[in-house]
């Protein structure tokens, strides 16, 4: 896993306790805190671990949070953990955990689940989630579109995609007549793909130029 951080994030400490040793997961609602610490505890050295509750009536959202000692530690957990975990580093203290709920739902699990079908009953553990997350029927896949109002440079804005793992490649294409940019991005993973899609959808590059970031269609079967 590589790790890219801003300049404006403070000491080095700062930034490995509010954002590298911190990983935010969907669980079974039956999960326990106990459960949660068994089920990573084998990535490493845990110092704690929280389940999010329904503040009215106590019970389990789902969700959850494992802290580690260590950011490499974090990060092996993120990449080796099963994929129905949904795991990825959690935002720092400072943003409200109902924010991040939100943004985790919409932008990083919503993508992945299509039809009638829930991604999380291969183990029937995991079916408590409600049918009503399925809505969204956006097909995933390892190749992205960017869209631009500004016209793109190649090496800029493969610098800018490469900073999530596994790029493969990175064609841009100009229109002659509006001069806006487009550009094809490839994945060796659908989960790379899914990130990227998550973290530069809407972001500003250049500033005050937001990037639309969609799925493209790349032949291979997108239930995987």
């Amino acid at each position: 896993v590589f790790i890219a951080q801003s300049r404006a994030s403070g000491s080095h400490r700062d930034v490995e306790d509010e954002e590298l040793t911190r990983i935010f997961v969907m669980i079974p609602k039956t999960y326990t805190e106990e459960d949660l610490r068994e089920k990573f505890k084998m990535y490493g050295d845990i110092e704690y671990c929280s389940i999010i509750k329904n503040k009215t009536t106590g019970e389990s959202k789902g969700l959850g949070y494992v802290r580690y000692l260590k950011p490499s530690q974090a990060a092996r957990a993120i990449e080796e953990c099963d994929r129905s975990y949904r795991a990825i580093l959690a935002e720092p203290k400072n943003k409200s955990s109902e924010s991040f709920e939100h943004d985790y739902y919409s932008n990083s699990m919503r993508p992945e689940l299509r039809g009638n079908t829930l991604p999380f009953c291969m183990q029937p553990e995991f079916c408590s989630f409600e049918k009503a997350d399925t809505r969204i029927q956006e097909p995933v896949s390892k190749r992205l579109s960017v869209v631009s109002r500004l016209p793109f440079i190649q090496e800029q804005l493969f610098a800018l995609f490469d900073l999530v793992p596994g790029l493969e490649y990175c064609d841009v294409q100009r229109d002659p007549h509006t001069n806006s940019g487009y550009a094809v991005i490839q994945y060796s993973t659908a989960a790379s793909a899914i990130y990227a899609k998550y973290k530069l959808n809407g972001f500003e590059y250049p500033p005050g130029n937001r990037l639309t970031v969609i799925f493209l269609e790349d032949g291979n079967d997108s239930s995987e």
